[in-house]
C-alpha cells in the first residue's frame, strides 16, 4: 500500500511540474514573418512583428527549438527581448524564444 501512495504522489508530482514547465512566462508574443533581403545600413537580418511594430534581428540563442534557416513563415512564438544597442532603433536582441 506504501510504495502505491508513493507512486501516486511521484505522478501527481510529475504532472504539475510538467505543466508549469509549459507555462514559462515570456515578455511578449511575436510572428517571424521571415529574412530582410535589403540593403541598407538599419536593414537587413530577421523581421518580426511584435505590437504591430516591426523590429529587425540577427539571430536567435542556440537553445531555441527551431532553426530559422527550416521554418516556413510566418512562426508565431513567445520571446524575450531588448534593444540593441546600436545606431537603429529598430534592432532587438532576442533573449529567449520559443515557438507557440
Amino acid at each position: 500500500m506504501f510504495y502505491k501512495l508513493v507512486l501516486i504522489i511521484g505522478i501527481i508530482v510529475t504532472l504539475v511540474c510538467s505543466n508549469m514547465a509549459d507555462n514559462i512566462h515570456y515578455k511578449s508574443s511575436g510572428v517571424i514573418i521571415g529574412a530582410d533581403p535589403r540593403m541598407c545600413i538599419c536593414c537587413g537580418g530577421w523581421k518580426i512583428i511584435i505590437d504591430s511594430l516591426t523590429y529587425n534581428f540577427d539571430s536567435i540563442p542556440s537553445s531555441s527549438n527551431f532553426i530559422l534557416q527550416k521554418e516556413t513563415f510566418p512562426i508565431t512564438v513567445k520571446l524575450d527581448w531588448e534593444f540593441k544597442n546600436a545606431g537603429c532603433s529598430n534592432w532587438i536582441t532576442i533573449q529567449r524564444i520559443t515557438k507557440e
